[in-house]
């Protein structure tokens, strides 16, 4: 199963970067992509999926969470 997520503040590679490693921390997802130039991530997720988590990981990473698709 995948998930979109949306994130403000990803300006750059080195953002995407920090998202990506910050998303697949969490154990329930096996792989993220991450694009500067929409704001989303959209992640592999394997398990049972955790909002909150998410939101905890893209905010500690100094970003903004916004929303899941």
């Amino acid at each position: 199963m995948t998930k979109t997520i949306n994130v403000n503040g990803i300006m750059c590679g080195h953002c995407e970067m920090r998202v990506k490693k910050a998303l697949e921390a969490l154990p329930f997802i096996e792989s993220a992509e991450v694009s500067h130039e929409t704001g989303k991530a959209v992640a592999a997720v394997n398990g049972d999926f955790n909002e909150e988590a998410v939101k905890a990981a893209i905010t500690n990473a100094g970003y903004e969470f916004v929303s899941v698709e």
